[in-house]
């Protein structure tokens, strides 16, 4: 995978972060921790962004957020779960597609290694439809 210099920082502080309490705890606590991380590094993170869902012309807020947005620039959605599925991979796209950044990390927090957690969505996206 190639990264750009921000995700790269991203994801040093995600494997800070997995190094020091493992698998195996809510997401809330990997957000909490990942934060902490970030913002040691100078980094602006926005947590728990409300996005709005686009119909047409009109604007719904629908409760949706991002779990951390990094400079502006990053979409970066946490989870701690068994498995990465596809409805987890369509969850960031479609964040990234009604933010319109296209850079996204989907990072698992509940594997052995945090390279088995990581997917760069950034790829994968198609922009605003």
């Amino acid at each position: 995978m190639e990264f750009d210099l921000l995700s790269k920082e991203i994801i040093g502080c995600a494997i800070s972060v997995h190094r020091t309490l493992g698998p195996g705890l809510l997401e809330s606590a990997y957000e909490e921790c990942m934060i902490y991380e970030l913002s040691v590094k100078g980094f602006k993170v926005e947590r728990q962004k409300p996005i709005p869902i686009v119909y047409k012309e009109i604007k719904l807020d629908c409760g949706y957020r991002l779990d951390l947005l990094v400079e502006n620039r990053v979409v970066v959605e946490l989870k701690s779960i068994e498995s990465i599925s596809p409805v987890h991979e369509a969850q960031i796209l479609t964040y990234m597609r009604f933010s319109k950044i296209k850079i996204g990390l989907l990072i698992n927090f509940n594997v052995t290694t945090i390279r088995q957690g990581l997917k760069d969505m950034s790829s994968n996206f198609r922009g605003p439809s």
